[in-house]
């Protein structure tokens, strides 16, 4: 218990500490937003700042905190600490750099800032990146909830059928409809239903505080903290890659453009892009807690593979029925939220990268029907065979966190060509990047079950061919950083 209380005090310090840092040395001022500056009626639309904290939550607490961490916390109690350290150091420096540099470029999705300070080259290979790991992200969105609504209204296939094609429908109106008329109007009600559910299970998780594990603070016990997985992965890079959402995801530098257009002030920043990811820190610990317990209580679930039994054990362990009810509709928000607006990124980084006009309702379809193709044809292949949706989770793991060493790497290159402190977005940068290196040459079927892809080195090699690449691809980031400090015709914000 004692080590989730450090963790959580970790992240409340970190807010009103490290924030504070991140802000000073990207400078906000009092320069118009996009959505002021440019308004289109469509993406760049004024909210207000209460709006804007309740949809930059939902767009970023999908499932993620949520699974991944109730799977993620098999590797014990050191999730405690790592999670908010990460969180601090890590993502929600990055979301927001890239909430932050995205506003001062006009709303630019990242796969536009990608192109600004890579070259298209780079930026191409990045949109292709997006493009493949929010297709799975959307479709694995659509069959999670469809399963809950499933466990809701136990009446066979028709009805997951049924909620498949609903949320999906749903999907496709959110994203071509502007964003005040659908997303603006009913996230913030289902922000505040995630707030009152997590507030509950704080609650109730009071007569089982004694079952929340610690560190023991010996030798031994700190080398054991390290090796407590069950099956032996090792937690670099497996904790990072299992627990995305939490610590630091790639998908949020994909959502955090889209609220830098709606809000009004460069000073929100902090609270709208930090302090949302802080708050997604407290609700993945609030989950990892409840699965400690379970872990605790049935150690027989440490060998299972379903975070969505986790999830129906912790919620039954401390709820009666008409809460566990209304958990799986919060949880059935949290990933449809995320659905909804991964769908809306795709089709806008398409239109921007290839410079297509969307100001119409006609043409948003247009674009979005293609999208909507592939979508239902990967829907219907993960539920055709067992293993479907295991194999297009892991697929979107490594993808999302690729994006996210992407997005540290830009905002490594903007601190640069501005020519101030770099060091607070390139030290999570490396980190990330040594992790999705060393995981591709590490996994394989062999060493991994449940991932199809992969090189199987040995793990110190793995490290060790991951150290080298991780330092030339970082010198090369510094050297693009200088080259754009220097040309006196690039500027970094656009005026």
């Amino acid at each position: 218990m004692i080590t989730f209380l450090v963790g959580i005090c970790i992240l409340i310090f970190g807010y009103f500490f490290w924030s504070k840092v991140a802000e000073k040395i990207f400078g906000p001022d009092d320069r118009k937003t996009p959505a002021l500056n440019h308004p289109d009626a469509v993406e760049r639309v004024p909210l207000s700042t209460r709006r804007n904290l309740l949809i930059q939550l939902l767009n970023i607490a999908g499932m993620g905190p949520v699974v991944g961490v109730v799977l993620g916390m098999k590797f014990g109690a050191i999730v405690f600490l790592l999670l908010p350290i990460g969180n601090v150091i890590g993502g929600a420096v990055h979301d927001y750099y890239v909430g932050m540099i995205s506003a001062r470029n006009n709303g630019s999705d990242m796969t536009s800032l990608v192109n600004k300070f890579f070259g298209r080259n780079v930026g191409g290979l990045f949109i292709v990146l997006v493009i493949l790991s929010l297709l799975l992200l959307v479709t694995t969105f659509t069959n999670i909830p469809a399963n809950f609504i499933q466990l809701l209204l136990p009446f066979g296939v028709s009805v997951l059928i049924c909620a498949v094609i609903g949320i999906f429908v749903y999907y496709i109106i959110s994203t071509i409809f502007p964003i005040d008329k659908v997303v603006g109007r009913i996230y913030p009600i289902f922000g505040v239903a995630l707030i009152v559910v997590t507030a509950l299970l704080c609650i109730a998780y009071i007569p089982f505080a004694s079952d929340i594990p610690d560190i023991v603070l010996t030798p031994a016990g700190i080398a054991a903290a390290f090796t407590a997985h069950p099956d032996g992965q090792p937690i670099i890079p497996m904790l990072f890659i299992t627990i995305a959402c939490g610590i630091l995801s790639g998908f949020h530098a994909t959502q955090s453009p889209i609220t830098s257009r709606t809000i009004t002030s460069e000073r929100e920043g902090r609270r709208v892009f930090y302090g949302m990811m802080i708050a997604e820190g407290i609700i993945a610990m609030i989950w990892a807690a409840g699965a400690s317990i379970i872990f605790t209580l049935k150690p027989e679930m440490l060998a299972s593979t379903n975070g969505n039994a986790i999830i129906f054990e912790i919620l039954d362990m401390v709820f009666p029925t008409f809460l566990i009810v209304l958990a799986i509709i919060v949880l059935i928000i949290l990933a449809i939220t995320s659905g909804d607006t991964a769908l809306r990124v795709i089709r806008t980084s398409v239109a921007g990268h290839f410079g297509f006009d969307q100001s119409t309702m006609r043409k948003r379809i247009l674009l979005a029907l293609p999208l909507v193709a592939v979508i239902t044809m990967l829907l219907f292949w993960s539920n055709l065979i067992p293993t479907g949706y295991a194999i297009l989770w892991n697929y979107f793991s490594w993808f999302n966190q690729v994006i996210a060493s992407f997005a540290l790497m830009t905002a490594t290159v903007y601190l640069i060509s501005k020519g101030k402190p770099f060091w607070i977005s390139m030290i999570p940068g490396v980190g990330i990047l040594f992790i999705v290196i060393s995981f591709i040459l590490w996994a394989s079927p062999e060493h991994l079950a449940g991932v199809p892809f992969g090189i199987g080195m040995p793990l110190e090699m793995s490290y060790v061919v991951s150290g080298v690449l991780t330092a030339v691809i970082y010198a090369l980031v510094i050297r693009q950083g200088r080259k754009l400090k220097a040309d006196k015709t690039f500027s970094a914000d656009e005026e």
